[in-house]
């Protein structure tokens, strides 16, 4: 069964193929006017591991850090630093790395980069950690609560936003993606959240527009459901491309709900 139809998401999306480049020119006016902020910090040896830092103008309560999607090969850290707007403006550091994509990096590489990433970027500021990420994003910072994960500041982590996830990665082995993400079965259930009971208890909020394909509302739903820990939303009249844009809100329900002890 091909399912390409299933996870495809510009073809459905009024000017979907449009979004990019907004994004791409409302992340550099957000690096052009944020007074506070340091670019491409180094977490590792990898030419892509570096993060983009963001300081609110008072002491920061803590810092949340977001995790680009793209399904795991496109985009990066500088399309996406407009998303910030929202925890800086409640009071948070925001911190946003980039990942070495694929097909130079299996999934599973990915996944151990971001985790190297939030641990040096823990060292940065003190107090809770809150972990967002979008799509691929979205299950990397899944990724995060499970135990198999190596993570030295997990006890720091106070909830996870993982908006719009693939939490289940065996269906991608039957799209066009995947000669490019070279899953094989091992792996795919390896790095599937879903099917991982082995949690770290993190409060998690799964969040997914009305509006998106069924598959990601699937994923989306059954990921809430794994885990005891997590809580799904619906959020109406959003899809794929906009479910993100209520990070740049600081009185957003999205906003509210990650920052919210």
């Amino acid at each position: 069964m091909d399912l390409d139809i299933a996870y495809a998401n510009s073809d459905f999306i009024p000017n979907g193929a449009d979004y990019p480049k907004k994004w791409k020119k409302l992340a550099a006016n957000h690096r052009a006017t944020h007074k506070i902020l340091r670019l491409d910090q180094d977490y590792g040896e990898e030419s892509a591991n570096r993060y983009d830092f963001f300081l609110p103008e008072d002491a920061p309560k803590g810092v949340m850090i977001f995790v680009h999607g793209g399904y795991w090969m496109a985009f990066g850290r500088k399309d996406f630093s407009h998303l910030a707007a929202g925890a800086l403006a409640q009071g948070w550091a925001v911190a946003m790395p980039s990942y070495t994509l694929a097909p130079n990096a299996r999934i599973s590489q990915i996944t151990t980069e971001v985790a190297t990433a939030i641990d040096v970027i823990a060292r940065e500021v003190p107090g809770p950690i809150l972990l967002a990420g979008h799509s691929a994003g979205g299950h990397l910072v899944a990724r995060m609560n499970c135990t198999d994960v190596p993570l030295a500041c997990a006890n720091r982590v106070q909830h996870i936003l993982s908006i719009s996830p693939v939490g289940d990665l065996r269906p991608l082995m039957q799209t066009s993606m995947n000669e490019t993400l070279q899953l094989d079965a091992a792996e795919a259930a390896a790095e599937s959240p879903t099917l991982n009971p082995k949690t770290r208890g993190v409060t998690t909020t799964v969040w997914v527009g009305a509006n998106e394909r069924p598959a990601f509302l699937d994923q989306a739903q059954a990921l809430a459901m794994a885990w005891d820990e997590a809580d799904l939303v619906i959020a109406p009249d959003r899809h794929h491309f906009d479910v993100i844009d209520d990070l740049i809100a600081p009185d957003s329900s999205m906003i509210i709900r990650l920052v919210s002890p």
